[in-house]
């Protein structure tokens, strides 16, 4: 996938978070998608993605 198509598909799912359109967890689940896209592919992923992949995490394990 080009950088230019995820670039647009995280603008894309940030829209949509903070618009709050559509399933939470499927936005998160398709930006999970688009991160790990961009390590497969060697690609650096942006420090605020890494910060917001962490919260998401942590907010997932207090729920446990």
């Amino acid at each position: 996938m080009a950088l230019d198509d995820l670039n647009a598909e995280i603008a894309y799912l940030m829209d949509a978070m903070e618009g709050d359109i559509g399933d939470l967890a499927e936005i998160e689940f398709k930006l999970r998608q688009v991160i790990a896209t961009l390590r497969a592919e060697g690609l650096p992923v942006p420090d605020d993605l890494l910060k917001f992949e962490a919260e998401l995490d942590g907010s997932l394990s207090s729920k446990d």
